[in-house]
């Protein structure tokens, strides 16, 4: 894969695995391949259990110390995965920054969310803490949050969700990070507020030309805010290609599956939704050849044999050996 000269993140052959019986190894992801466009918005889909959220957590790795990881994220250029600590704490915060799925169990709940804030502005930029306070405000007013100023002395406990997460929102773009990536940030709101926080997350990488990761299980936010749309299953990144083109033609078999699940106008009524028959299979039960067979009403006898090839990540590629992939 060659990486594009204007993409500061670029995936290569990302792996991560935990130990399992006997000490064999179980791959939670394998062989991810992906670049990055600088200013894009690319969005990893899937069910619960695929490793979209593993593959953010790798990039900034925040991966439990168990976890086993290959391969390489290469930021600029540099592996990230061979960082020493220092040039890491600088990669965590203008080079790229995280938004977690559950607010109130990421914020710490004994210090103020302005308090909070202001910590990775005094840390990286030496603010004062008057001059970190100052900041921390105008993000708040940024991110839409409420009467910015008394907020700053409110914990967690005292915002509603919307506003919790704009404080997640606020904290990740405190160092005006080139990187963001965001692990299903709007899957607890409802749909007013998370219009809300879409319209937020793509108005600020547009200003600041960000670059974005943003993992979703919904197709529907895939649809609105995507450039580039790639699919995940049993850690394998199964389909990848401009938004546009994934949505008017999706080649694997489970992307197509994902998008007649997904609700619609065809929900109307009595009738049952659409829906893939079975679950994603456990690392421990990983079946042979490709992992979606089973579940697959298009599996051939070389699907049930042989894993499908790795996609590199450009164009419109489907690791699928019953799909075009040209």
């Amino acid at each position: 894969m060659t990486p594009a000269p204007d993409a500061p993140l670029v995936l290569e052959r990302l792996s991560v695995c935990f130990g399992g019986a006997g000490g064999m190894p179980l791959a939670a992801v394998s062989d991810v391949n992906l670049v990055f466009p600088e200013g894009s918005v690319t969005c990893l889909v899937g069910e619960s259990g695929c490793g979209k959220s593993l593959t953010a957590r790798a990039v900034m790795r925040l991966l439990p110390e168990n976890a086993g990881v290959d391969g390489r994220v290469l930021f600029h250029g540099e592996n990230v995965l061979a960082m020493k600590e220092k040039d890491l704490r600088r990669f965590r915060g203008a080079g790229a920054a995280m938004i977690f799925q559950e607010p109130m169990t990421s914020l710490n709940p004994v210090l103020t969310v302005g308090e909070q804030t202001a910590e990775p502005l005094r840390l990286h930029f030496g603010l004062t803490a008057r001059e970190a306070r100052e900041r921390a405000e105008e993000l708040f007013a940024e991110v839409g949050l409420p009467s910015p100023r008394s907020r700053y002395d409110d914990y967690p406990h005292q915002l509603s969700g919307g506003m919790r997460q704009r404080v997640m929102i606020a904290m990740a773009l405190s160092c005006r990070p080139e990187l963001l990536l965001a692990d299903e940030p709007t899957t607890a709101l409802d749909a007013t507020i998370q219009g809300q926080i879409l319209r937020l997350v793509i108005s600020l990488s547009g200003e600041r030309g960000m670059t974005v990761l943003f993992i979703t299980h919904d197709l529907g936010v895939a649809a609105r805010i995507a450039d580039f749309a790639g699919v995940m299953y049993a850690g394998r990144l199964v389909e990848y290609a401009p938004a546009a083109d994934f949505f008017a033609a999706p080649r694997h078999p489970y992307s197509r599956g994902l998008i007649r699940s997904a609700p619609g106008r065809h929900c109307l009524g009595l009738r049952r939704m659409p829906a893939i028959e079975g679950t994603v299979p456990a690392l421990r039960d990983m079946p042979e050849g490709c992992p979606f067979h089973p579940r697959c009403p298009e599996a051939v006898a070389r699907c049930r044999e042989e894993p499908p090839p790795t996609i590199a990540g450009g164009g419109h590629q489907t690791a699928c050996w019953t799909a075009d992939s040209q």
